[in-house]
């Protein structure tokens, strides 16, 4: 069979992705399901999915719900999925597709339920075909359950995307040897100048950038930040149009004033979120809606408060008392307005929203990396960044944006409830010492892509 190759592709604009070899395991499964992919609006799912499959399958068959007039009709005479596989091969692409050498991709399959529906069908009747199913605001669809959608409950997988991590960055931007001779260093041994000067220069430009692809892109090709900000202006308002295009009328007004909030919430000292602050009088009932659609559509991440850390901390955590941060660092640093020189140079009137914004990074990273954190507080004498569970232990995590690395809150929880581990972030170099019994791991905060190696 001819391996059908896109254009795109062989011009060899790639980015390395790490989801990549998750899809790869999902592939490879004996007992696979379809696959769905979710996550924010412009995080790379199209790209990455058609680069997926020119890398690995001998064609992909790419439908996208939004660009292709009345492909929806496909889906409505019945689930018979040898016909749907037939017509769209025959009516759309113009050549079969093949089970075991296709690669079936639906994008922006939220705005065809049916289409969500059938991949019950492709689960129990076609299993041979690889079909993956994705869409900006899939996330709130499914949340939703509209317009009648029965659901695939135990048909599919499901697979997160999320912005360019911090390591996905620096490989883009030319550093590939500098993270994979980072990967190889003992994990307690102190790192060699030569490669710590370099990766703080990194995260520096990462607070910049962030990781929404295009702004990567415009950023290698560039390395102007004005271009890159350009691109960075021009993806807000691209969600704000969203906003008003895909959410409930009635919600649209109060999901811009939540919108807008965040950024000055999370920069404030006591970064929990107030939703009195988002609207003077304004009540959580009235807002609480329009918050879930900001999670759903993955533009915004909720850590919970858990004051008593008990496993599993879903069922111990406090859902009325959290933080709401960004998913990508760069957006957050374009809605605060900060400059980018002031972010270069780190003076001392920047401390503040430093903070904001290195807490934003490690939440991202670790969202990205497959944990669900919380953040532990005791009364008003301590407040712990960060608390997350990893192989059956619960591991406090505590954030520094620089190299002052005193940590009392750290301190007060190791001595009241003794894990066997806790994670210090900061810009200090690799370390460990020991407080009431618990393993104190100190990592500099370009290490994070390696955190999962320091739990085990």
């Amino acid at each position: 069979m001819v391996k059908y190759v896109h254009k795109w592709y062989e011009k060899g604009i790639f980015m390395k992705r790490n989801i990549i070899s998750s899809l790869l395991k999902w592939k490879n499964k004996a007992k696979r399901k379809p696959l769905i992919v979710t996550g924010v609006r412009q995080c790379g799912k199209t790209y990455t999915l058609k680069s997926f499959g020119a890398e690995y399958f001998e064609d992909t068959a790419y439908f996208n719900f939004e660009e292709i007039e009345n492909l929806s009709s496909i889906f409505e005479h019945d689930f018979n999925v040898d016909r749907i596989v037939d017509e769209l091969g025959s009516l759309v692409l113009g050549r079969p597709i093949f089970p075991g050498k296709s690669l079936v991709i639906f994008d922006e399959i939220q705005t065809c339920p049916r289409a969500i529906t059938a991949l019950k069908y492709f689960c129990e009747n076609l299993p041979d075909l690889h079909v993956i199913a994705a869409g900006s605001l899939l996330g709130v669809a499914l949340a939703g359950a509209s317009e009648g959608l029965s659901f695939p409950v135990g048909k599919v997988e499901r697979l997160m995307m999320y912005p360019m991590t911090f390591d996905e960055f620096v490989q883009a931007d030319g550093g590939e040897k500098l993270i994979k001779s980072g990967a190889k260093f003992d994990l307690n041994r102190e790192l060699p100048e030569i490669y710590t000067s370099q990766m703080k220069k990194y995260l520096k430009l990462y607070y910049i950038v962030g990781g929404m692809p295009e702004a990567v892109q415009t950023w290698c090709d560039s390395h102007s930040f004005e271009e890159v900000e350009q691109v960075q202006q021009n993806i807000l308002r691209d969600y704000a149009d969203d906003f008003a295009k895909h959410a409930p009328l009635s919600e649209v007004p109060r999901i811009r004033l939540i919108w807008q909030s965040v950024p000055i919430q999370l920069a404030k000292e006591n970064n929990k979120f107030v939703f009195s602050h988002v609207r003077e009088g304004a009540r959580s009932k009235e807002l609480e809606d329009s918050l879930e659609w900001l999670i759903n559509s993955s533009l915004v991440y909720k850590l919970s408060l858990v004051e008593k850390p008990e496993q599993p901390l879903s069922f111990v955590a406090d859902e009325t008392y959290f933080k709401i941060y960004m998913a990508d660092i760069g957006l957050l640093q374009k809605r605060l307005g900060i400059y980018y020189k002031t972010i270069l140079d780190g003076g001392d009137d920047f401390i503040r929203f430093k903070g904001a914004l290195t807490e934003n990074f490690v939440m991202s990273e670790l969202r990205a990396a497959g944990f669900f954190p919380y953040f532990w507080r005791s009364g008003n004498t301590a407040e712990l960044d960060f608390i997350l569970e990893s192989e059956g232990k619960i591991i406090p995590i505590e954030v520094k944006s620089a190299t002052n690395t005193r940590a009392k809150s750290l301190r007060q929880f190791c001595m009241k409830y003794k894990p066997p581990l806790a994670v210090k972030f900061s810009l200090k170099n690799v370390g460990n010492s020991e407080e009431s019994g618990t393993k104190i791991q100190s990592l500099p905060l370009f290490q994070i892509f390696r955190l999962r190696e320091y739990l085990e």
